[in-house]
């Protein structure tokens, strides 16, 4: 397998086997490419021939993985959290939440679970993720801006 972007790192928190702390720390540098919305920064998480599933999607590879980033011209003003839930070897599973407006200024908030798995160097080759959404009024938000690592809520809340 090939990245995408990035060179091979030596950087125990970026690549397999993780520990906790390197999960967490994954997981943190994900939520917080995601919420860039920059497509060029996305596509660098992956292999070159990565496979992710979200929703009803299947996407294989990074041109369409940055045609995906579409979602972003209807989920206007997306912010993700993701919560640690496991991790094993090369694999991470969490739970995230984010919240969007669509065109018409009516707010949403998705509910997910997503598997991560990831190749040698720290690039993820698979991701898998179900989706639900439910609408939220402006006053129920709480993804507002970023958060810092030394921040993380290790526990979303459910509603």
């Amino acid at each position: 397998m090939t990245a995408v972007a990035d060179p091979p790192t030596t950087d125990r928190s970026r690549v397999p086997p993780f520990d906790e702390s390197a999960a967490r720390h994954k997981l943190q540098a994900v939520e917080d490419t995601w919420n860039t919305r920059d497509p060029a920064r996305v596509v660098g998480a992956y292999t070159a021939d990565s496979v992710r599933r979200n929703r009803t999607e299947f996407l294989h590879g990074p041109d369409e993985i940055v045609a995906f980033t579409r979602k972003w011209q209807h989920e206007q003003d997306h912010a993700v959290r993701k919560s640690l839930w496991a991790f094993s070897g090369g694999r991470i599973a969490v739970r995230c939440q984010y919240e969007w407006h669509d065109e018409a200024g009516s707010w949403w908030r998705s509910y997910g679970n997503e598997n991560w798995e990831f190749e040698a160097h720290g690039h993820l080759n698979r991701r898998e993720a179900s989706i639900n959404d439910i609408a939220i009024t402006a006053a129920e938000r709480r993804l507002v801006g970023t958060r810092r690592f030394a921040e993380h809520d290790h526990a979303l809340p459910i509603q």
